[in-house]
């Protein structure tokens, strides 16, 4: 059973300035220019919080994370930040662009408190590993704040859209906020306050972590840690139907470097020949041509300098792609070890297929893997199974804003 509650959070108000200039993308998004402008749009951006400045001669005293703690004390000392009168849901609709084709989506889905489950429980189900470093940070951050700043991003199954027909009756209202944020997604809020049909109708639901693995388990760890600190048993989430349109997984290639050159390409080649139909095409157009004519089948496209590849497993039917290229490609062909993948040595990420196929024409990489978009069907028959991704397996497009809602523990 999801058990689903209403709350109180604290929002900013008139008195901070224009919400567009406040809050930010997920923090483990934000790149060092970003956090740059963030802190020069106001002095009470969410990113001094969340992703504050070390400084020199931080202590165990003072550091990072109890100038975060005192930064949201002081804010709502000063009315910068105030608690809602009263509890609610919030519906929360994200209208944007899909990259590269161009389609105009709404991504719809409300903002409430889940409650914390351990993975065996069979409700709260994951799709990928986790870091521990990324785990301490958010844990010191916790700890200072007994706050949660963004949402864990939980997906559901309504095929129905009973939920999100309750959303668009909210949504007929004006917003209670809107933002257009600097990659042109418009960001809606509304605030329901009878929400008791969204509880029942998610009482039966089974939830997948979307994005926000390592914040749940962080938040699951203090909790376990502090069974008595009030509120610790909930996080923040926003829940979406995974069977809305709107719902769009990008997907995110490789970039491969580091390796002997004398090996490329003509070794890589030979070798992956033993697992792969390849034939060199003319443009990442042929590629795509393939992917739709052959959607049952693994296919990789594999730029190397000024050459691109197709790469058609010879034995996988409805092999996920990426598990094929991590066991198989960099694995078996290429010789780079899970820990080497897990440390990034030899391996980057990069959302646009063009700029990769640039990377490796520019000599930036070497090798640069091309892969299609992971189905959703594909993240739910493997994480409703109780299996896991390689890293970087999804990328839910857009992000969730940080700073719409704050949730404070005590």
């Amino acid at each position: 059973m999801a058990r689903i509650t209403p709350f109180q959070p604290y929002r900013y108000t008139s008195k901070a300035g224009d919400l567009a200039n406040l809050v930010t993308q997920p923090y483990d998004k934000i790149t060092p220019a970003m956090r740059t402008r963030y802190l020069s749009q106001s002095p009470y951006n969410l990113v001094r919080v969340i992703l504050g400045e070390s400084r020199p001669g931080d202590s165990a005293a003072e550091n990072v994370y109890s100038r975060a703690a005192a930064y949201l004390r002081d804010w709502i000392a000063s009315g910068i930040l105030a608690q809602d009168a009263e509890p609610g849901v919030f519906p929360y609709f994200q209208e944007f662009t899909v990259p590269d084709t161009g389609e105009r989506l709404v991504r719809k889905g409300f903002i409430a408190l889940g409650a914390l489950e351990e993975y065996s429980a069979g409700i709260v189900h994951r799709h990928e590993q986790t870091l521990s470093g990324p785990k301490r940070d958010r844990t010191q951050l916790l700890q200072a704040t007994h706050a949660h700043f963004g949402q864990i991003f939980m997906l559901y199954p309504d095929p129905a859209g009973a939920i999100d027909s309750l959303l668009d009756a909210a949504a007929q209202n004006p917003p209670i906020a809107e933002i257009t944020d600097e990659h042109g997604v418009v960001h809606r809020f509304w605030k329901i306050v009878e929400c008791s049909r969204i509880q029942e109708l998610m009482a039966d639901k089974r939830l997948l972590i979307a994005d926000g693995h390592h914040r749940y388990e962080t938040a699951l760890g203090i909790y376990k840690e502090n069974p008595d600190l009030p509120g610790a048993d909930r996080v923040m989430m926003t829940f979406v139907n995974m069977y809305s349109r709107g719902l769009k997984i990008l997907a995110t290639h490789r970039l491969v470097s580091g390796l002997p050159q004398e090996s490329l390409p003509d070794g890589f080649l030979s070798a992956a020949a033993a697992y792969f139909k390849i034939d060199e095409i003319e443009s990442t157009d042929d590629l795509k041509a393939s992917w739709a004519e052959l959607p049952d089948r693994t296919v990789i496209g594999a730029a190397v300098g000024n050459r691109l590849f197709r790469l058609e497993e010879r034995n996988a039917h409805g092999a996920l792609d990426v598990k094929i290229l991590h066991e198989t490609l960099l694995a078996k062909v290429l010789g780079i070890s899970e820990e080497a993948v897990r440390d990034e040595k030899h391996l980057r990420y990069m959302r646009s297929m063009d700029q990769a196929v640039a990377e490796a024409r520019t000599g930036a990489a070497q090798i640069a893997f091309l892969l299609k978009p992971t189905a959703i069907d594909q993240v739910a028959d493997t994480s409703f199974s109780g299996g896991v991704m390689p890293q970087k397996s999804t990328d839910f497009y857009p992000k969730l804003l940080t700073g719409l809602a704050i949730y404070k523990l005590d």
